[in-house]
């Protein structure tokens, strides 16, 4: 939170990081057809029905398994997405940065909102699935797809010229603070439900 905050600032206020973020662009900013594909993993079309298919079978599971409140990180999986451009777009409108070279003249490119809901999205689907994989590798394979979509998003992005780099570091920060809030949220209303489950007096069946 603290890395966002300092980039933030530094698009305000104009600071030096601006200076390196810009050389760095210059570099990096070379449009061709994969960079705009890799783009395209983190828009809402792409992104948001791959999280809608983790969470459906990850409810699916929880459900069969008899596991308390199986909708809930279905739930919590849907409130984040919904926190991203809640967040970004304000944002968005306070720095008013304008967009690199390759973009036509406009403003509000900080944060990267492709890049938070990249991160946010497939995030989340590998941590809805991670609780019902029981192989170490289809747990780490799961985890290396998900960084390598993010990591995709986030170079198609910067290479296409759609975003600075800072703008993509940003919504990294952001993701992850996201990201850490629902992994607290749901773990502490799974203990709260288990709980209660806990201290409920079982029925009698038999004479007292």
């Amino acid at each position: 939170m603290l890395l966002f905050a300092l980039s933030t600032w530094q698009v305000v206020a104009d600071g030096p990081l601006l200076r390196l973020d810009e050389r760095l662009s210059r570099a990096l900013v070379h449009p061709d057809r994969a960079s705009e594909l890799l783009a395209d993993l983190g828009s809402v079309p792409v992104a948001v029905p791959v999280l809608a298919v983790a969470a459906v079978y990850a409810a699916r599971r929880a459900r069969g398994s008899g596991t308390d409140r199986p909708w809930l990180p279905f739930v919590a999986a849907g409130v984040l997405m919904t926190l991203v451009p809640a967040i970004v777009v304000p944002v968005k409108e306070l720095t008013d940065r304008p967009g690199t070279s390759a973009m036509p003249p406009g403003t509000g490119y900080f944060p990267s909102g492709h890049t938070a809901t990249a991160a946010v999205a497939y995030g989340t689907a590998a941590l809805l699935l991670l609780p019902w994989l029981t192989r170490a590798y289809a747990r780490r394979t799961v985890i290396a797809l998900a960084a390598v979509l993010v990591l995709g998003t986030s170079y198609g992005l910067v290479r296409r010229g759609y975003h600075w780099p800072l703008d993509v570091v940003a919504s990294w920060c952001l993701s992850t603070v996201l990201l850490t809030v629902y992994v607290g949220l749901v773990l502490v209303l799974s203990r709260s439900s288990r709980r209660r489950f806990a201290g409920t007096p079982r029925s009698r069946t038999g004479p007292s």
